[in-house]
């Protein structure tokens, strides 16, 4: 285990996964250095026990004071790729350890071999840690099941049919939870340096059978309804049209196969990976009530 005394630094500690990974740390123990851009203002969802520090990851220099002394840092890039040799230099000149959270990129599956700016990003990060001589641990989540909030539970809790492309499309949603779970562990636990851990649900599951099990949850039947790419892109604002255009290739691509299963979550955990149908019972009240609004997606 991480010792009692030498802090974790967490990088996007109040993103969605950082704020997760900082609480299941502090449960176990493990004390937090949580890295924000600004102080008071956005620490104040984090928990009391974390020391909070200020730092940028598009200025490289800031991030020294809260690198000195920490043992290991979960490293969520959520910056330009300029500055990411500078901040990896860094990194390297204060700890030994860190945990990349970063895409399935090297997935020989039709849904992540897609021209994909955010993989490219990613794939030079990795390169710059292997450089650094980084005791790295890659963890590659896919497709998140909180996706399901961000798309459709606008249109489910306005109805009962969704209107989405590629229906047919299969993939393997995994809980946002089960990713923060493995991350923790691979902060606090020996073992898992080297580690390169690509993250999925336990389950092959068309976006059509998604939305079907959200209905079964709610106890009311929710339809899908196919909408053709086209109609899909001129709907999409144009800020939002390169990442709509990276969905419509990668679930183009996968149409006719299974998505890609992993054993990891378990494997790591020792304990089952949470279905689909488990995340979408947990969250049933943000697709039934109206005054929900829950702006999460497949990002950090």
């Amino acid at each position: 285990m991480t010792s009692d005394h030498i802090p974790v630094l967490v990088t996007g500690a109040t993103g969605r996964m950082g704020r997760a990974v900082t609480g299941l740390l502090l449960d176990a123990g493990v004390p937090v250095r949580a890295l924000v851009r600004r102080h008071p203002e956005p620490a104040d969802a984090l928990p009391a026990e974390a020391e909070i520090v200020t730092g940028d990851l598009t200025v490289p220099d800031s991030l020294d004071k809260a690198l000195h002394g920490a043992g290991s840092v979960f490293l969520v890039w959520t910056a330009p790729p300029q500055t990411a040799p500078a901040v990896i230099d860094r990194l390297a000149r204060h700890t030994r350890r860190v945990v990349y959270l970063s895409a399935p990129h090297r997935t020989p599956h039709p849904f992540f071999q897609q021209p994909n700016p955010m993989a490219a990003m990613h794939a030079g990060i990795e390169r710059l840690i292997a450089a650094a001589g980084l005791d790295a641990t890659i963890v590659r989540p896919g497709m998140f099941a909180s996706n399901a909030l961000l798309w459709w539970a606008d249109a489910i809790r306005g109805g009962d049919v969704v209107r989405w492309p590629y229906g047919a499309a299969e993939t393997a949603p995994v809980d946002d939870r089960d990713v923060a779970e493995v991350i923790a562990r691979c902060l606090s636990e020996d073992g898992h340096a080297g580690g390169d851990y690509v993250l999925t649900g336990p389950e092959s599951l068309s976006q059509a059978d998604q939305v079907r099990a959200i209905g079964d949850v709610l106890g009311r039947p929710v339809t899908f309804e196919d909408l053709p790419a086209d109609d899909f892109r001129r709907r999409t604002p144009e800020a939002a049209r390169p990442a709509v255009d990276m969905l419509l290739a990668a679930w183009n691509a996968t149409m006719g196969h299974r998505a890609y299963v992993t054993s990891t979550v378990g494997d790591i955990l020792g304990k089952p990976p949470r279905t689909f149908r488990q995340w979408a019972t947990d969250h049933a009240t943000a697709f039934a009530d109206p005054d929900a609004r829950h702006p999460l997606g497949s990002g950090t």
